[in-house]
């Protein structure tokens, strides 16, 4: 059923990586999809506007109307990320930053011989690429500017990308790139630092709800073993009270959610300030059984709105206790969602025999709106407000891509709600992992 996964195979996967995730850090990122649309209309307009201002009020010695109506054209697709799919998405981005960025304005300072406007034009373009995606950045930076200098040796001079004027540049972009890099790192560090101190605080949290839970816990089963000697009297005394029976068992049900939430909130805390890599090989569908063993079902009939469907099982790298939280996170969703539509049924379905091995979990409860849809991975977003901490989803895609996965979802309002999870292909755990395989 699994196939195995070649050296080159393993190698593709490695180079496309930053491109299957590209797309998940635009369009799941408020702040980064503003950005995007906002250079999209900041260079559809430019485009047109910069050809009139070099041409006739400020005349350089090249403009090209042809290679700025292409330009511009190229932005407006970034207006709608959402009509694309992810990879197609994913290819447009890095072809259009690549184009629009190091190529056009390499190819127009070339052709310019190296003029004061377009050396700064030029720079200006370099610090907008990098601040995309580090990898995509350096890939487009290299790419384009290769095609610009090539495109220039046979339009114009060659031996003029060797001149003083052209040469003197490169160290001031380097330059750039590193601080550029540099920054960005250093954000990234201060975002992991705020995350680790939420963890610890909600960590420290769960552990001091236990205590006050396990009393509560406690009493309870006293109140229930009163109350079931009672009924053991054959008719001595009154009656159990049948609302005290019914509350004492609604009590129990809150405690034990309560201690999953718990569970749940440190299993979220630890995989914060753990390493998320992958590991160990899992089974999909030994950890689908465990979380529905682990979950606390309020009832029989609550338990039987789940159906799980095993077209054909598969294992994929990654961590197990890791793959429970996610699992758990999906499942809460999706129970949460029929409760609040009043109806609607959960479906699990794991598809190993499909070309890419997955997962699909599918609800029929209130589904999710469009306009919410590219939200719902955003750390701290919550659906519908004040509905969660808005950590778990976000902490699903973070786990997901460091596993080299990915997770998505499709949904219609008042309909339904489609998580799919892509795993890479399986790869036999003595290549992948061979200090397990040492250690047993």
């Amino acid at each position: 059923m699994h196939v195995q996964s070649s050296p080159g195979t393993r190698w593709q996967g490695r180079l496309l990586q930053p491109f299957l995730h590209f797309h998940d850090a635009i369009e799941h990122t408020p702040v980064r999809r503003a950005q995007v649309r906002a250079l999209a209309v900041i260079g559809a307009l430019g485009m047109p506007l910069y050809y009139a201002l070099w041409t006739y009020l400020f005349p350089q010695e090249y403009e090209s109307l042809l290679l700025r109506t292409v330009a511009a054209l190229l932005f407006l697709p970034a207006l709608w990320p959402g009509r694309f799919s992810n990879t197609w998405f994913s290819l447009y981005l890095f072809l259009g930053l690549t184009f629009e960025l190091p190529f056009f304005f390499t190819y127009m300072f070339l052709m310019n011989h190296a003029s004061a406007m377009w050396t700064h034009s030029l720079l200006v373009a370099l610090i907008v690429l990098f601040h995309f995606d580090a990898r995509i950045a350096m890939l487009a930076y290299l790419s384009g500017t290769l095609l610009a200098c090539l495109a220039f040796a046979v339009a114009g001079d060659p031996a003029f990308l060797l001149s003083h004027e052209v040469l003197q540049q490169l160290p001031v972009h380097w330059f750039t790139i590193a601080v550029l890099s540099v920054v960005k790192v250093g954000r990234h560090v201060g975002a992991q630092e705020k995350l680790a101190g939420l963890a610890a605080g909600l960590g420290s949290v769960a552990h001091e709800l236990r205590t006050p839970l396990v009393s509560v816990e406690a009493n309870v089963r006293g109140l229930q073993r009163g109350l079931q000697q009672d009924m053991q009297r054959d008719g001595e005394g009154p009656p159990p009270d049948t609302a005290s029976v019914e509350a004492l068992a609604r009590i129990q049900f809150e405690v034990r959610h309560m201690h999953h939430m718990i569970d749940l909130f440190l299993l979220s805390a630890s995989a914060v300030n753990r390493k998320l890599e992958a590991n160990e090989a899992v089974a999909m569908h030994d950890s689908v059984a465990a979380v529905l063993r682990r979950y606390p079902f309020t009832s029989t009939a609550q338990r039987d709105i789940v159906q799980v469907d095993v077209r054909a099982d598969f294992q994929f790298p990654g961590q197990s206790e890791l793959c429970v939280v996610i699992l758990l996170n999906l499942l809460r969703n999706a129970l949460k969602s029929i409760q609040r539509a009043g109806k609607g049924r959960v479906r699990i379905i794991i598809d190993g025999a499909h070309p890419v091995p997955r997962l699909l979990f599918i609800d029929t409860g209130c589904g999710i709106a469009a306009s919410r849809l590219p939200l719902i991975f955003d750390r701290f977003y919550s659906y519908p407000a004040h509905n969660g901490s808005g950590i778990g989803l976000a902490l699903c895609r973070q786990i997901m891509q460091a596993w080299h996965a990915r997770i998505r979802c499709v949904a219609r309002e008042g309909a339904y709600a489609i998580f799919v999870l892509e795993f890479p292909q399986p790869v036999p755990t003595h290549h992948r992992f061979p200090s397990i395989q040492r250690a047993r």
